[in-house]
């Protein structure tokens, strides 16, 4: 795998996925018994958004830092200003302003003491930085495995109640799709009170139908689909937008969610900019 989130930390990508992260992560905090996070595709967890990757694609500059840039009534939605805030309190804990957590480090910096945070980067180099940022973390552990298989071995975990993150590079592009809804469904079978969050890229939405379709038959209590498009869905060559598919999502997740996307839209958005929210399996009453 040639994949480096180092040259994309901080688009709207990130931010979209952050923002997401960190509402699904304070509904299931609110509730006191522990948690267990499985983040799949961990990476490296911290990144410098001055470093030389960074600076090669400039992706930051249209993502964190346009937002930042973003007028007041933007930066006060609720999870926006939340997710600021954590992103500043790590940069501030690093030493450096120009620090980007990845989400190992902004799960961990969430979690309480009883909770637990399971990591898994297949790239030995990635790995091995994410073992030297949170490997003293005594709720967390840091595993160079792969990410699907990760979430057959490691599931159901204890404790039992928590969240799978799925995070993939998407190298094989639509055909990690149909790898990804394999890995869901497996991982349903085994844990199916556990929530799920798949990120997934949109270049042009038409040709995730199936995706959609697949999503809407998995054996989940309630399935949410949450995207946001920079730009209209038109090009096979570039990233326009991703979403955040929420399979099991804590109750009335999508009301600390939905004030975001609009606000994002019109912070990040070019022409033909759009978000959406819709639930293919709805929560029973």
């Amino acid at each position: 795998m040639n994949y480096r989130h180092g040259f994309h930390a901080g688009n709207h990508a990130d931010v979209l996925k952050h923002v997401v992260l960190l509402a699904v992560l304070d509904a299931l905090l609110a509730k006191p018994k522990p948690l267990s996070v499985l983040d799949t595709h961990a990476g490296r967890g911290s990144y410098p958004l001055s470093g030389t990757q960074s600076r090669k694609t400039g992706e930051a500059d249209s993502g964190i830092a346009r937002l930042r840039q973003a007028p007041a009534r933007v930066l006060e939605v609720p999870a926006i200003a939340r997710y600021l805030q954590v992103v500043d309190e790590l940069a501030a804990q690093a030493g450096d302003a120009d620090t980007y957590p990845g989400s190992p480090w902004l799960i961990a910096s969430e979690l309480r003491a009883d909770d637990r945070l399971a990591c898994c980067e297949i790239q030995a180099e990635e790995a091995d930085a994410l073992r030297d940022l949170l490997g003293s973390d005594p709720r967390v552990g840091v595993h160079r495995r792969d990410g699907y298989e990760a979430m057959h071995a490691l599931l159901p975990p204890m404790p039992r109640r928590g969240l799978v993150l799925i995070d993939p590079p998407y190298e094989t592009q639509l055909a990690e799709f149909d790898t990804a809804m394999d890995a869901l469904k497996d991982a349903l079978s085994r844990w199916p009170q556990g929530s799920y969050a798949l990120w997934y890229p949109i270049k042009r939405r038409r040709e995730l139908h199936g995706f959609f379709r697949r999503a809407a038959r998995l054996q989940a209590k309630s399935v949410l689909c949450v995207e946001l498009l920079v730009r209209a869905d038109d090009s096979p060559l570039r990233l326009n937008g991703s979403g955040m598919l929420l399979v099991n999502p804590p109750w009335q997740v999508d009301r600390r969610i939905d004030p975001a996307l609009q606000a994002l839209r019109d912070a990040l958005g070019e022409p033909g900019a759009s978000w959406r929210m819709e639930w293919l399996k709805p929560e029973a009453p």
